[in-house]
This record gives structure tokens, sequence and C-alpha cells, in this order.
């Protein structure tokens, strides 16, 4: 069993953005399947994708709920990108361990392997 964080830093605005939320999501189910402790964090203007996830229509929204008890999100960067109002109402933490932000430092120390997209 390994411990998995994925980082989420690809924005709402491109065709290649998209590919990487999903990407992410395909690694996440197969974490999940392996019994892997996960984390799904959305930091910088990843955290726009909430309000985009949370729409039922969404092509993603099906795989984010099924994946919605993994997802955290940077707390500043909700602030900053004006968005946290869909994280709270999603019902999302929101990550502000260090200076407002998701500590990294603190998922590396406790072991987990982080990978962004």
């Amino acid at each position: 069993m390994r411990k998995i964080a994925i980082i989420i830093f690809a924005d709402t605005t491109t065709v290649e953005d998209l590919g990487r939320v999903a990407n992410a999501f395909v690694l996440a189910d197969e974490a999940i399947e392996a019994k892997d402790q996960l984390q799904i964090i959305f930091e910088g203007t990843g955290t726009k994708w909430i309000g985009e996830l949370e729409n039922s229509e969404h092509k993603l929204h099906h795989p984010y709920t099924q994946l919605k008890s993994h997802i955290s999100v940077c707390k500043f960067c909700a602030e900053a990108f004006g968005v946290k109002h869909h994280a709270v109402k999603a019902g999302l933490a929101l990550r502000d361990e260090y200076k407002d932000h998701l500590s990294v430092r603190t998922l590396l120390v406790e072991g987990y392997d982080v990978i962004t997209y």
C-alpha cells in the first residue's frame, strides 16, 4: 500500500486542462482499487474546477462524486480565485496548514508520493 497525494494545478480553460484532471482521476481510481491511501488536492488555478465539477452536466461530474471523499482544496488559492464558496458549498475541506496554503512539505514528511497535474 502506497500513500499518494495528487495535486491538481490545471486551469479550467483548455481541453488539455480537462485531460489533466481526467488523468488525475484515473490515477485516483487505480490507487483506490489498490487500497492506497489517497489525497486529491486542488491548488492554484485548479481550485476553479470545484464549481465546474459540481455541475451534474459536466462530463467529469460522476468520477468527481466518486472521489469526493478524498478531495480537499487550498484555502488561500480558493480565496484568491474567488471560488471558496464552491468548495464550502460542496462540503470540501479547505487546506491551510502553512500560511493559508496546503503544506506539500507535510505530505512529504508523512511519506506521500506527490504527483502533480
